[in-house]
């Protein structure tokens, strides 16, 4: 007998304190049938990335479990003001498809931007905006997703990273101006990995050359003038 993929959880929302159940996939069963570039991953059953976003069917407040655990008194005027007072009641604990997982992922950058979650949650949420849009092969809103994602990426950079040797931060930063077609930027961002003294990540410093080679396969593909330190 095949095991039910799916299980629930109980969450405790951070606006109403409501007690409410959502759904999880195993993680026995969390097995990808491949892994892109940007962290994406690809699943033959059931998606554990359509469950990340837990929405409380009281509220509506939607939130993730590294989102802020508990709210001030301006952010939960804000909240309330902006989405709970025009939220439509709807339980998302249970089976997600793609229409209810990206409506949980819209919700819960809705929430973070208007409460001022942390930029790095921002740029998570977008990015995995992007990736459901890649699940459906909506290049277009995929691209915007990404490009939006990318600029939070590189507000967390500035702003959050005070030694700047996030390595797997910079590697995406990279990756994702690959992606969006802004050469120039994605060869100094693998740059950056790749010659940084200080960067001990050995990871992100091969996954830095595979994407360099990939980048210079990209920008000949399209008459791209290659940098100097491309012609070696």
């Amino acid at each position: 007998m095949e095991l039910e993929p799916l299980y629930l959880i109980k969450v405790t929302c951070v606006y109403c304190e409501h007690e409410f159940s959502t759904s999880r996939v195993r993680p026995s069963l969390k097995r990808a049938s491949k892994t892109d570039s940007d962290f994406c991953k690809h699943y033959q059953k059931e998606n554990p990335d359509f469950y990340v976003v837990r929405v409380c069917p009281s509220c509506g407040f939607a939130s993730t479990e590294n989102s802020l655990e508990s709210l001030n008194d301006r952010q939960r005027k804000l909240f309330v003001d902006g989405i709970g007072s025009k939220f439509i009641q709807r339980d998302y604990g249970g089976k997600r498809d793609w229409t209810a997982a990206l409506e949980t992922y819209k919700l819960a950058l809705l929430c973070a931007q208007t409460i001022g979650d942390k930029e790095r949650i921002i740029a998570s949420l977008l990015h995995h905006i992007a990736w459901l849009y890649r699940y459906n092969e909506n290049r277009e809103q995929e691209m915007r997703f990404l490009q939006f994602s990318l600029e939070s990426y590189i507000r967390v950079y500035e702003n959050e990273d005070p030694f700047g040797n996030d390595a797997k931060l910079m590697y995406l930063i990279g990756e994702l101006h690959r992606r969006v077609g802004d050469y120039n930027n994605a060869v100094r961002w693998f740059s950056r990995v790749i010659n940084d003294k200080k960067i001990m990540d050995a990871a992100m410093i091969r996954a830095s050359r595979e994407q360099w080679a990939v980048l210079r396969e990209d920008m000949l593909n399209v008459g791209h003038e290659l940098p100097e330190e491309m012609h070696s």
